[in-house]
């Protein structure tokens, strides 16, 4: 049968009236017989009917005529304009109705050639091979000849192997039916929807997605994804829950790398790992082993927390001169403007302390703001200790034990003395101690007899358990915990006079306070084993914290003329060796309240997993003082706010 174009509309025979139309040769598609690019397209009229397609309606202009013959050299190139669809013809419904079962047929045989590893497409390619066989299409405008079109041609990229497309737009289906194939073509020329475009097979195998969820192109851009590096470790059935709330079941059935996209996005989810409820029936949280799965204090546990297994401690030592004012500011004193992070945990030991204790501790509180609770305060007369902690590693504390001592022969006098609080984090024993040992620069003995008298007399650990018991001492309270933190106004001078004193430190020592601390009296007590022994101490490259004239960096200028000493210390201990490693060690140069400088020390310290079965302090902390010290701090900036609302205004109006 021979199809001939008018207007570049595919006429259809039926019965009726006739009329002679001559038509015009279309040129054919290149490159489907090798020996047919001479020959013309046989010219002829014939009768055609339904004469509602001749009228002048539906002609186009001769300047465009046999444009849809042009159309088919390039199937990539967009379709002309169509012409509106006529209304109420049966064939072209029936035509509908054949492209939706096309349409779902193309679909099928698409995906399973996806899941064919032998190639893409190649389903698709069969079925087209299938349906051309003893079908050869003959027409005025293109013939496909038997055996013609293989799977190798439809995955070339030239235009002359995707001539075949418009048959691809068809699904590949059966040519027996003349009467359907006319209609289907008839009806892709003049339909006024949009045109469906040739779906673009790749040339070969898709990259292999990498199956890292750490990879950048997987996980969200997020600021704690470094804190989630241990979901790695994490079994991929524990997310099963969040897989299935995540969205549609259905969608993420077709995605590729399924698993993958519901992991990399689990840190935007939470930070907390998910609870199965098979460790909530297998355990109990209060008691167990080191190694049991599903520990409070447990390796899992601490792992999640710390992934290097170190905490960063913060400690400040400051004899206060027993001032009544407090500095206004004191972020100097615990957040240095030269440090990027906050450190975990807070100890501050103050030395004739100011007569309000309570107003002291919500000025820290204040200061360190909501992130940090305080989790115990002792007072010992004017010698005060307060340790501040993260809010959200509260429940990995013990209970809190502490205790005090006086070195006065008259016990109700109590400036000189020590103060202790222990308690245990995950499983690893602390003990933070300050003091303030007898003053004098010749009461060197003294100092020692106080030392001694601490250490035998603080009586801590009471009833958490010894973590190494074998190592410990019963007449020495340093040797019964891990880590051992001691500080505070030792009172140990430099045994040189104030004039030379002087003269070194006119000098330029930068760094270098080698010379000075020769003659430092604790540094050659501690190398004679006399006190603090086993304790450390990190270089020190500041200038003496004592003694100031309040107000300013002077040396005293009182008759006493006392010399310039390194009376405020930070030292430390540990049962295991590397465990403490110094971060910084310095003085406070911009507190000059005092006739002291404050001494600050970071540092860094190793942590191991413990056992549940040791008393929790079940997130206990001062919570009046917390919230007064919020209350304080949001006061604060209002007032801070407003002043400068104020100062503006003010300004405006001096100006106008």
């Amino acid at each position: 049968m021979i199809m001939n174009y008018q207007n570049g509309v595919p006429l259809q025979p039926c019965t009726g009236a006739v009329s002679s139309v001559k038509t015009k040769a279309v040129k054919k598609p290149v490159g489907l017989e090798a020996n047919d690019s001479t020959e013309n397209v046989e010219k002829g009229s014939e009768e055609y009917g339904c004469e509602r397609f001749l009228n002048d309606t539906l002609r186009f202009p001769p300047d465009e005529l046999g444009q849809g013959a042009q159309m088919l050299d390039n199937a990539f190139l967009p379709r002309p304009p169509l012409l509106p669809k006529p209304p109420g013809h049966p064939k072209l419904e029936k035509a509908f109705s054949l492209e939706e079962k096309v349409g779902r047929r193309r679909f099928r045989t698409s995906q399973e050639s996806l899941a064919e590893p032998g190639g893409i497409g190649s389903s698709s390619v069969n079925s087209l091979q299938d349906d051309l066989v003893g079908h050869p299409v003959l027409n005025s405008t293109f013939k496909f000849l038997d055996g013609r079109v293989s799977s190798s041609s439809l995955h070339s990229n030239t235009s002359r192997d995707f001539q075949v497309s418009p048959c691809l737009r068809n699904g590949g289906s059966s040519h027996s039916d003349p009467g359907k194939r006319r209609s289907s073509q008839n009806y892709e020329q003049i339909k006024p929807s949009k045109t469906k475009l040739s779906p673009l097979q790749p040339t070969g195998p898709l990259p292999a997605m990498e199956l890292n969820i750490a990879s950048p192109a997987l996980r969200t851009a997020n600021r704690i994804d470094q804190d989630c590096m241990d979901y790695g470790v994490i079994p991929k059935s524990v997310f099963g829950r969040q897989h299935s709330n995540l969205t549609d079941g259905r969608l993420l059935d077709s995605m590729v790398s399924d698993t993958c996209s519901t992991n990399s996005m689990k840190s935007s989810l939470s930070v907390l790992n998910p609870i199965r409820s098979k460790d909530v029936r297998n355990r109990s949280f209060l008691e167990g082993s080191l190694l049991g799965h599903g520990a409070l204090l447990g390796a899992e546990e601490l792992d999640r927390c710390f992934p290097e297994r170190s905490i960063g401690i913060y400690i400040a030592t400051w004899n206060m001169q027993g001032k009544k004012e407090l500095p206004h500011n004191l972020d100097d004193l615990l957040l240095p403007p030269d440090a990027d992070f906050a450190q975990d945990i807070y100890i501050i030991g103050v030395q004739e302390g100011c007569p309000d204790r309570r107003e002291w501790e919500i000025r820290l509180q204040e200061t360190l703001g909501p992130y940090y609770v305080m989790l115990d305060g002792v007072a010992h007369g004017v010698l005060y200790l307060s340790v501040f902690i993260r809010r959200d590693l509260i429940w990995f504390c013990s209970e809190v034990e502490h205790t005090t001592v006086t070195t006065r022969i008259v016990s109700q006098i109590k400036t000189k003395g020590a103060v202790g609080i222990g308690f245990t984090f995950f499983g690893t024993s602390f003990i933070f101690i300050t003091s303030h040992f007898t003053s004098g620069k010749t009461k060197v003995y003294e100092r020692i007899l106080d030392y001694n008298k601490i250490i035998e007399a603080l009586t801590l650990p009471k009833i958490l358990p010894d973590t190494n018991p074998y190592r410990s001492n019963s007449s020495d309270v340093t040797t019964r915990f891990d880590e051992v933190f001691w500080f505070g106004d030792f009172n140990f001078r430099l045994n040189m006079d104030r004039i030379g004193v002087d003269q070194i430190l006119k000098q330029d020592l930068s760094s270098d306070m080698s010379r000075l601390l020769q003659y430092d009296q604790l540094s050659k007590e501690m190398k004679d084993g006399s006190v603090f022994q086993g304790f450390k101490e990190a270089p020190i490259q500041f200038p003496p914290t004592y003694k100031f004239d309040v107000g300013c960096d002077i040396y005293d200028t009182t008759t006493k003329q006392r010399t310039p000493s390194y009376t405020d210390r930070v030292l430390y201990k540990s049962r295991h060796k590397g465990d403490i490693k110094v971060v910084k060690y310095t003085c406070c140069s911009t507190i000059k309240s005092s006739d002291h400088r404050p001494v600050l020390g970071v540092f860094q310290v190793k942590v191991r997993p413990g056992r549940d079965n040791i008393p929790l302090g079940a997130g206990q902390f001062d919570r009046e003082l917390y919230l007064e010290g919020i209350r304080r701090r949001i006061t604060r900036e209002l007032q801070r706010k407003q002043a400068l609302k104020n100062q503006k205004n003010s300004t405006v109006c001096a100006i106008s």
